[in-house]
């Protein structure tokens, strides 16, 4: 879960910096094509497969401009960050395993900082045509999923992975 989460991330970072970086009359040629824009922005990513599968999967992607794609990869992040959270939860109510009560306590304070913090800050910033501090806000969360993981050492890394992937 935490790589899936570092992926979309990853993409909105993409996606933000393609925001800044397009002119707007690219932006407006490129509009006339939904399919085309998301392809375009998606290819500018490392993880271009992912991007199309989020971005034609939810209909706000017709007619969106970049922001708009942005916004909806913070939702999608939004999304998973609270999938995580439940699990977490789950695991914690269940019997964990000795040594992963602390770390999975870590790992819902930090999926809590996503869906509360990181996730707004994003979603402000990008409303406001701030799109460096919706990327930092994506970098955060990126954050926070990779320490939650790395807070699981040997068998339990692989263990919570996979806990969380199979969401």
């Amino acid at each position: 879960m935490a790589t899936n989460l570092k992926q979309l991330a990853f993409i909105f970072c993409t996606i933000v910096v393609a925001t800044i970086s397009m002119p707007v009359t690219q932006c407006r040629i490129i509009q006339l094509n939904d399919a085309n824009l998301i392809e375009e922005t998606c290819k500018q990513t490392p993880h271009h497969d992912l991007c199309i599968q989020y971005l034609k999967a939810d209909p706000r992607s017709t007619g969106a401009d970049v922001s708009g794609l942005a916004l909806i990869m913070v939702d999608v992040i939004k999304a998973k960050a609270n999938n995580a959270l439940d699990k977490i939860h789950q695991l914690l109510q269940g019997s964990p395993k000795p040594g992963q009560k602390e770390p999975l306590s870590s790992c819902a304070d930090r999926y809590k900082a996503i869906v509360e913090a990181d996730v707004p800050k994003a979603i402000a910033a990008l409303k406001k045509g701030d799109p460096k501090f919706a990327e930092d806000g994506a970098n955060d969360a990126a954050l926070e999923a990779t320490t939650c993981e790395s807070s699981f050492s040997g068998n339990h890394l692989s263990q919570m992975t996979t806990m969380l992937c199979m969401m």
